[in-house]
C-alpha cells in the first residue's frame, strides 16, 4: 500500500511539473517589410511591372530572394518582374540602402538607382511564444534619398505613401517610372 500511495504522488508531482508548449503560430504578424509599389508614370493610377528587377541591400552579395522554389545557385531566385515587392529593413540601425537594378539580366539595359531609407525602430512584445517584433517608422525629413550610381534614373519620382511601417498588406512606397 505505501509503495502505491508513494507512487501515485510521484505520478501527480511529475504531472504537476509539465507546463504548456509555448509555440508561435504561423499566421501572427512578425517583424513587417517595407512594402513598395510601382507604377506607370504616363497613368499614374495603374501598376507596372519592372522588368527583370534585381534588389541589392547594403553588405548584400546576391541580393533580396524571391523565387524561394529555385536553387540557391540560381540567379532567377534574386530577380522579379513582379509590381510590388517586400524588402526588409535593418532592426538593428535606423538607415537602410538598396541599390534597385532594373533590366537586371540584360547587361546592355542594366539602370541602378540607389534608395536610402531613414527610420526609427520600435520593439513591440507580441507574445511569450513569438516575443518581440520591431515596426519601423519612416522620418519626415528625408525619409528617402534616391541617388543614381549610373546618371541615368529610371525610377522618376519616389513618394511616401505611409510612413507606418507595421503591417505587409498597404504600400508604404510609391515609385513611377
Amino acid at each position: 500500500m505505501k509503495k502505491l500511495i508513494s507512487l501515485l504522488l510521484l505520478f501527480t508531482f511529475g504531472l504537476s511539473s509539465c507546463e504548456k508548449d509555448d509555440i508561435c503560430d504561423a499566421n501572427t504578424p512578425t517583424t513587417p517589410r517595407l512594402v513598395i509599389t510601382f507604377y506607370d508614370i504616363a497613368n499614374p493610377t495603374k501598376t507596372k511591372n519592372v522588368s527583370n528587377l534585381k534588389v541589392i541591400g547594403d553588405e548584400m552579395e546576391q541580393g533580396i530572394v524571391f523565387n524561394e522554389n529555385l536553387a540557391v545557385d540560381d540567379s532567377l531566385r534574386y530577380v522579379t518582374n513582379a509590381s510590388t515587392v517586400m524588402i526588409p529593413l535593418k532592426v538593428n540601425d535606423n538607415t537602410t540602402t538598396f541599390k534597385f537594378i532594373y533590366n537586371s539580366l540584360n547587361p546592355a539595359a542594366i539602370n541602378t538607382d540607389v534608395l536610402k531609407f531613414n527610420y526609427s525602430t520600435q520593439n513591440v512584445y507580441v507574445s511569450r511564444a513569438c516575443g518581440f517584433k520591431t515596426i519601423f517608422q519612416l522620418r519626415n525629413t528625408l525619409p528617402i534619398v534616391q541617388t543614381d550610381p549610373d546618371g541615368s534614373i529610371w525610377m522618376t519620382d519616389v513618394t511616401l505613401e505611409n510612413p507606418n511601417i507595421e503591417l505587409e498588406n498597404e504600400t508604404h512606397i510609391k515609385v513611377y517610372f
